[in-house]
């Protein structure tokens, strides 16, 4: 087609759209700062998110223009938060600044895992890699935060390798020791790279930044004519020396040839120590407070995220787990904060009720503490000023449970609430117009009498209406949930959670289209119609940490249909879907019936059908994909029987067709997994391998 004339202009055209900006974007942080006002220096135009300069970062900096980003992070509040609730329940100030950073009980906290709501340290990979890397000291956190991301995360089995055997740390050249021992001989900080240079090539401290900036925006021009700097030095034209250079102090120029190459490799990812030392300072402070003062700190740590029932449910699911009881919301009792109690629980706040807003709870906070705590809903709507009230707002308390602690079921409150609020209207509005005469006041006094002292004769709705009810209104189920039954067998099935997709974007292990199981209750579902006149469905499924939006196409659904529907619980096989701006999803290959689910149903579907030898342990009619076999060891000096309970976990989270067979140097014992144990093995699980086992754990 290039010999058409018009083709070849539209392609000329296209090059030339090639690479030049698409849209204008403000950064979320960014601040610049001048001397004089900003119109002064740069052009400017209006956005969205306020006055914003039309040049970007590169331009500003280029100008001499200082750009500051400064973030705001939830976690300070919730720092915050919990103190105050220490304060009012202990009777103590906590002052972390003077406080230092090497408790022990904390480090043991960070690595047994238990991060939940600890900063920079709660998705599902990194609670993994801190059990696998047990920091012990300050530093461990700084590196831990540093290396858990793309590209640095391949030298997290080096690092933890060598954090065990010190003596194992190998180095190109023995000046970089000094530099890279802290972190075991890994490269780990851009800190590190600016210092490689000015102590190995005697770069000045201004220039060492460069080559880091350099180095970070992947500048190969720039980088290749530092590389020469480095190894040889730089002279002036006068016969200065600018650089002494690698080779004048004593350095071969093959080891600084091999040492900068390992600098341009990592210095792509790299991340500054500065800021992961500052990050560290919040993960030590949040694990302090979630250590010593767990009830108040999870308190704090809902409050933040109220709103957001995803992160509520999972947190509740943790204080579950730690032994602390999250009491439901109560009229008599709760604040518009998660409040933590004296006696080690932790009370729903009322702003997380739908409907209720902060009016409403000023409203029910003042009456029940001017005129005492109401024992039914007849005093509990008289104490009122009822022109803050609102009936939806009743409604919702008295479907979250926030009203049980009155007389009657909820279905009581529901029949006689309508009537008890318009009856106060009518009555503060004839108050206010002086239209209520002697008669109608005895005839209202009556009518108010009799309510006081009879509920309507109504059975209580059924437990699943109440969880639903509850779930409506609150965001989560909270006194019992539909999957508790079957948690262990959704836990064992499932090789992903809704929390794992939700911090998906900080999380290098998980990625666009790959392969997962995920098992949870239906909670919406909605059908279309496609072009062609089949049938698909966009559902949201619910596990014990979350919700996900799960896309299931025609043929799926044509095959899974008698499961897809509201309130059924499901085991789901498909695959990862990112989009940009939007929460990842799941394209659903696979649905089935929780109850008739078995771990076989699962495989791929190429192990059906093909001749292979049989595996020990394997089901019947299932057969291994190809000849692959992934053979681990563990060493004799782990304690194989934690290491078997770890690497469980990690062969549950990369299921696939590949047997995996394990040797326990320790008793000489040898073991071939069961079908549900097989792997689908690729950089991550390796990395997660090593980094538990150690490097040589692989035949």
């Amino acid at each position: 087609y290039e010999s058409d004339e018009r083709v070849r202009e539209l392609i000329d055209m296209a090059k030339a759209l090639e690479g030049m900006p698409r849209h204008a974007s403000t950064h979320a942080a960014g601040v610049v700062i001048s001397k004089l006002a900003i119109n002064e220096y740069v052009p400017l135009y209006s956005s969205d998110k306020g006055i914003s300069t039309q040049f970007p970062m590169t331009t500003i900096e280029e100008l001499g223009l200082l750009k500051m980003d400064f973030l705001g992070l939830r976690n300070l509040t919730v720092i915050r938060d919990a103190i105050d609730l220490i304060e009012q329940n202990h009777g103590r100030r906590v002052d972390f600044t003077n406080m230092d950073f090497d408790d022990p009980k904390v480090y043991d906290l960070i690595s047994s895992g238990n991060t939940m709501g600890v900063f920079q340290l709660e998705s599902g990979g990194m609670r993994q890699f801190v059990r696998n890397l047990k920091p012990d000291c300050f530093e461990d956190v700084v590196a831990g935060i540093s290396l858990y991301r793309p590209g640095p995360m391949n030298s997290i089995p080096t690092y933890i390798e060598n954090k065990k055997n010190p003596a194992n740390c190998k180095y190109i050249d023995e000046s970089l020791r000094p530099i890279l021992s802290v972190t075991y001989g890994c490269m780990v900080y851009q800190e590190q790279v600016m210092q490689i240079v000015r102590d190995l090539a005697g770069y000045t401290y201004g220039r060492s930044d460069l080559v880091r900036r350099a180095m970070s925006k992947k500048k190969s021009a720039v980088m290749e004519e530092e590389r020469q700097y480095f190894i040889h030095g730089k002279t002036a034209e006068d016969g200065t020396v600018e650089i002494e250079g690698c080779i004048r102090n004593g350095i071969s120029e093959r080891a600084a040839n091999a040492i900068y190459d390992q600098m341009i490799d990592f210095a792509k990812y790299a991340f500054n120590k500065s800021h992961a030392a500052a990050y560290a300072v919040l993960a030590y402070q949040t694990a302090w407070l979630k250590y010593y003062y767990p009830v108040e700190f999870m308190a704090a740590l809902m409050t933040s995220v109220m709103g957001d029932s995803a992160s509520i449910a999972k947190y509740i699911r943790n204080c579950t787990e730690m032994g602390i009881k999250v009491l439901p919301p109560d009229v008599n009792e709760s604040g518009k904060k998660f409040g933590a109690t004296k006696d080690g629980k932790i009370r729903f706040g009322l702003l997380a009720v739908k409907n209720v807003g902060e009016g409403v709870i000023d409203e029910i906070v003042r009456a029940r503490e001017e005129k005492g705590k109401p024992q039914d809903i007849f005093r509990f709507i008289d104490q009122l000023n009822i022109h803050e009230i609102k009936k939806n707002a009743i409604e919702s308390l008295i479907k979250s449970g926030a009203m049980d602690c009155l007389d009657g079921n909820r279905a009581q409150k529901l029949a006689v609430y309508e009537s008890l609020l318009e009856s106060s209207q009518n009555s503060a509005r004839k108050n206010i117009e002086g239209q209520m005469s002697l008669f109608d006041f005895g005839s209202a006094a009556v009518e108010a009498q009799d309510l006081g002292h009879k509920l309507p004769m109504a059975a209580e709705f059924e437990h699943s209406m109440l969880m639903s009810m509850e779930k409506d209104m609150l965001g989560v189920y909270l006194t019992s949930h539909p999957l508790e039954d079957v948690a262990e067998k959704i836990e064992s099935l499932s090789t992903i959670t809704a929390e794992d997709l939700a911090h998906a974007e900080t999380n290098p292990e998980i990625r666009d289209g790959m392969e997962v199981i995920m098992a949870g209750i239906i909670t919406q579902k909605k059908t279309m119609i496609t072009k062609k006149g089949t049938m698909m469905a966009f559902i949201q499924v619910e596990d014990l940490y979350g919700e996900v939006e799960v896309i299931v196409f025609p043929n799926v659904y044509e095959q899974a249909k008698a499961w897809i529907r509201e309130d059924g619980i499901v085991v789901i096989k498909g695959t990862v879907n990112f989009k940009e701006e939007e929460a990842p999803k799941v394209l659903a290959n696979k649905i089935f019936d929780l109850q008739d689910c078995k771990p076989g149903d699962l495989q791929d579907d190429r192990r059906y059908n093909r001749p292979a030898k049989p595996v020990a342990g394997e089901t019947k009619g299932i057969r291994p994909s190809d000849d692959r076999v992934v053979k681990l060891v563990i060493p004799r000096e782990c304690n194989w029987r934690t290491a078997l309970t770890q690497l469980g976990d990690i062969l549950k989270r990369y299921r696939g067709d590949v047997p995996v067979w394990i040797l326990v140097e320790e008793t000489g014992q040898k073991l071939k997994t069961n079908p549900d144990m097989w792997v689908e093995p690729g950089d991550y699980f390796y990395a997660q391998v090593k980094a538990l086992l150690g490097p040589n754990c692989i035949r």
